[in-house]
């Protein structure tokens, strides 16, 4: 029998019998290092391939290479606060086990949502992309995107429900053969580049407008979700930290050398697309890299045609990886009672299998119903960017707060870099407001109502034998014993 007792702080929490957390075990040891980096890649990759180039539309090519280094620069200061996060608390809520510590339920399930807002979205918008893909390239004789949005979400959830080592292996494979594809660009571009098509978008009437600038400065702030798209879910390697084989050391590794990588690529494709093509040419295509191939080589150009296909395994390896973090984010949430606690009961494979079913089925109807990939991901990245202000504010108070929390990887330069990275994350909540005001507005209108739900609700169900409740009972009962 479970009994509630409050506990202080707001919230009440009730005490499971051991069966409860026997019944929700993710398969520990399933991932090394290696494999977290190749995860890390995984979730991003697809937006080396497409998305990024619409910056060229909002900044050109002097706004989006601005708006891209100043991500980079908020992107990498966050992984190295992840890192230290991550290797101090190796939970599968990740962001939201963060937030818990430092700022409170509240805190952290406003945290967890954000996330689970961008990680159920984001493969609803892949899957629209990938749909698009297979319609352009002329395959099954299809008219209409959904059998393959259908078809996408029933193979890799399957996966994912056959098992985590399984799903993380194919996901690896995947990864490598678009990151094959994206150095077949790269190479077939890069003797064909022109500096000048670099800024070939003739400048506007805009203040500071120029070759650089065309759309003057206020280019640099509209192109700044686009610069997102090279590292957009980046984030969602610690999800994985109670399935990783030491977590401690490798959730470090992984997030740090998949951030490196990702860097590598940005920086080559943001130069050679559209140096070779012209930012002109680039700016409102839906398949950027095959179509610079084409524009240098020829319509008919074979390369051409490889590159678009490999485009559509890198959108499939990010698919395939999100659909894992929204799956352990929902279990963490739901295992810790801010959500209903079914969901996040494993099978015998040890994989969440509601967790794994409920967000892939909303998934599939939003990207059904909108077919509008773009709307959708402009949606994950409002809630993304939120979520990055509030793990930010979490390092930074873990620091200040707990400054003997053992933490076995330690983040350069301590809470400035993760202060540069809170800066440039809340840049990035007032730059969706700018893009795309409707896609913001929707995610802050689910926002509150997920809050709403936590309020009047969740906050008095949740389970004191949680891992992420278990690590605030320890931070409780320490700063008792410090401070009788």
């Amino acid at each position: 029998m479970s009994t509630e007792q409050p506990k202080g702080g707001g919230v009440d929490y009730t005490h499971v019998e051991a069966a409860y957390l026997e019944q929700r075990q993710l398969k520990k040891g399933a991932a090394g290092w290696v494999l977290l980096a190749g995860l890390g890649v995984s979730y991003v990759i697809s937006g080396d391939f497409s998305g990024w180039n619409s910056g060229l539309a909002q900044g050109g090519f002097g706004g989006l290479l601005i708006a891209t280094i100043l991500v980079a620069v908020m992107y990498t200061c966050m992984v190295f606060g992840l890192a230290e996060m991550a290797s101090a608390m190796p939970v599968a809520g990740a962001g939201y086990g963060f937030a818990r510590r430092a700022l409170g339920p509240l805190g952290g399930f406003a945290t967890g949502t954000a996330i689970l807002i961008e990680y159920t979205i984001a493969p609803a918008a892949i899957s629209v992309f990938i749909g698009g893909y297979v319609q352009a390239l002329g395959l099954f004789g299809l008219t209409n995107g959904w059998p393959v949005y259908l078809v996408c979400y029933a193979i890799f959830v399957g996966v994912h429900l056959y098992g985590v080592g399984e799903a993380l292996r194919l996901m690896f494979v995947i990864t490598a053969i678009a990151v094959v594809g994206l150095v077949i660009f790269v190479v077939a571009m890069i003797p064909m580049i022109d500096l000048s098509r670099l800024t070939d978008i003739p400048p506007t009437d805009a203040v500071g407008a120029s070759p650089f600038l065309p759309f003057g400065y206020a280019g640099i702030l509209a192109a700044f979700v686009y610069g997102i798209w090279f590292f957009l879910a980046i984030e969602g390697v610690p999800l994985a930290a109670e399935e990783a084989r030491d977590p401690r050391k490798d959730m470090p590794k992984g997030i740090v050398a998949a951030m490196l990588v990702l860097l590598v690529f940005a920086a080559l494709i943001l130069i050679a697309a559209p140096g070779g093509a012209g930012s002109n040419a680039l700016k409102s295509s839906d398949n950027p890299l095959p179509a610079a191939l084409r524009a240098v080589y020829g319509s008919n150009a074979v390369i051409a045609d490889i590159v678009n296909y490999i485009g559509l395994a890198g959108l499939v390896a990010s698919f395939f990886s999100i659909i894992y973090g929204y799956s352990r984010q929902l279990f963490a949430l739901s295992r810790a009672g801010y959500l209903p606690r079914k969901l996040s009961v494993t099978g015998k494979r040890k994989t969440p299998i509601l967790a794994l079913l409920v967000p892939g089925a909303i998934g599939f109807i939003l990207a059904a119903i909108t077919q509008n990939g773009a709307k959708l991901i402009n949606i994950a990245v409002f809630g993304a960017a939120v979520s990055y202000v509030l793990m930010m504010v979490s390092h930074i108070v873990l620091r200040i707060r707990e400054p003997n929390l053992p933490r076995p990887y330690r983040t350069p330069g301590g809470v400035v870099t993760t202060s540069i990275a809170l800066v440039l994350a809340a840049a990035a909540v007032v730059a969706t407001f700018l893009v795309d005001i409707l896609a913001a507005g929707v995610m802050a209108g689910i926002f509150l109502l997920a809050l709403a739900y936590f309020w009047f609700y969740s906050r008095h169900h949740l389970v004191a034998q949680a891992p992420e409740e278990e690590f605030e009972a320890v931070r409780r009962a320490t700063a008792e014993l410090e401070d009788p």
